[in-house]
């Protein structure tokens, strides 16, 4: 098409003002930065999510099966059934409490984990977590148990205590039983026999772990539990409320399974109403480029006034003029483009490669910029930044479309 020829020639050709030409380079290097600073604030963001929701599923399960009426009794008969749902990969009994916990040099409120040490590892992965010792640790034949049951703390609460393996630490549970002079509380010595590191001062400050059947046997509770953790593939982690809809339809009235997304529901609504607010103020850039080519179109439709006349004379239409400057805007919003989807991904491979920029210890889940590329924000940022830029050729366009020869040859 001959409106494809001249807007390449127009492109390339000297203007009378040179000043069009590098309003015109400036919009292709504004829409070059603008694409860049989005891919790659995109891509850390990203990475940013994924580091704390790995950082929230480390020693939490993707989905909880409880029972509306209290503990589970059968748990071991629920947990099969549990397993034979579509999309399930692991399920493990739990229990919690609120206790206390003290050493020789201090004390300190902790929340006190039951777990089954034999298949708690299909669901969370502590055993990448632990520092000193291992989950094992925590297997216990009930015919030979210890006299001192193990227990595992996590790296801070270990700190504020003053312990390390081998050290002996007391539980003391505030319901025991109650007396004319009030309530004795319940003390059971237990022996550190290892240390956790998650990352997050909640869960090391705060978080001990310890046999199920030691729990229940200290909580002075039965065979009960309180509920079923439940793990799936890591290709399902945004599906997982499909699963728990299905473990429910397994188990049939009577039981709740809660995702993951659901129970931290608050915590992702902020972080992807964020995302969206810095997509919206880097796509101001992109705006302010596409402002400059508003600015080059007019001046060059002003300088080719002539041309477009002899055109219009010689047979071409008004739509042909608005293709040929519309093109032109086309083609700076696709260079503009590519320059910076080349550039953003360049970018966040150097980023994630040399790992270069390191964060605060204790402050981030990671220990450097986490950088995560999806084909999806690179697709909409590309999408995104060609609409705008087009956006803004259409006036210049129409306006190019306008002009009368004979107002102009006269």
């Amino acid at each position: 098409m001959f409106e494809w020829f001249i807007s390449f020639r127009y492109l390339r050709a000297k203007h009378r003002q040179g000043f069009i030409s590098l309003i015109s380079l400036i919009s292709v290097a504004g829409i070059t930065l603008g694409v860049i600073a989005l891919i790659v604030v995109l891509a850390v963001y990203s990475g940013f999510t994924d580091g704390f929701r790995d950082q929230i599923l480390g020693v939490n399960s993707q989905i909880i099966v409880q029972h509306i009426g209290g503990p589970i009794n059968d748990y071991e008969l629920i947990r099969e059934k549990v397993l034979t749902a579509d999309g399930v990969k692991g399920a493990t009994p739990y229990l919690y409490a609120q206790t206390l916990l003290s050493s020789a040099t201090g004390g300190s409120g902790i929340v006190l984990r039951g777990m089954d040490p034999t298949t708690a590892g299909d669901v969370v992965d502590l055993s990448q977590k632990m520092i000193k010792g291992n989950v094992t640790d925590l297997i216990e034949n009930k015919a030979t148990r210890l006299p001192v049951p193990n227990i595992i703390l996590g790296k801070d609460l270990a700190r504020d205590l003053g312990v390390t393996v081998g050290d002996k630490v007391r539980l003391i549970s505030p319901s025991g039983p109650l007396t004319p002079m009030g309530v004795i509380p319940k003390i059971k010595t237990c022996r550190v026999s290892g240390i956790f590191e998650i990352g997050n001062p909640q869960y090391d400050a705060a978080l001990a772990y310890m046999n199920l059947y030691e729990v229940q046997n200290f909580l002075e509770i039965g065979n009960v539990v309180h509920g079923i953790e439940v793990s799936v593939n890591r290709k399902d982690l945004n599906r997982a409320d499909i699963i728990a809809k299905r473990i429910v339809a397994k188990l049939g009235a009577g039981f709740v399974a809660k995702d993951w997304m659901a129970m931290n529901h608050n915590i992702y609504a902020a972080l992807k109403l964020e995302k969206i607010g810095l997509f919206i103020c880097l796509a101001l850039i992109i705006l302010v480029a596409a402002l400059n080519i508003i600015s080059a179109l007019i001046m060059l439709v002003m300088e080719k006034g002539r041309d477009i006349a002899i055109l219009k004379s010689m047979g071409a239409t008004s739509g042909s003029i608005m293709k040929i400057f519309f093109f032109q805007g086309l083609i700076i919003a696709i260079s503009g483009t590519i320059l910076g989807v080349l550039g953003g991904l360049g970018l966040c491979d150097l980023l994630a490669r040399y790992k270069f920029i390191k964060l605060p210890a204790g402050v981030y889940p990671m220990s450097t910029l986490p950088v995560k590329v999806l084909p999806s924000d690179v697709t909409i940022v590309a999408v995104s930044a060609i609409i705008i830029t087009l956006t803004a050729t259409l006036y210049p366009s129409w306006k190019a479309s306008k002009v009368k020869p004979a107002e102009v040859l006269s």
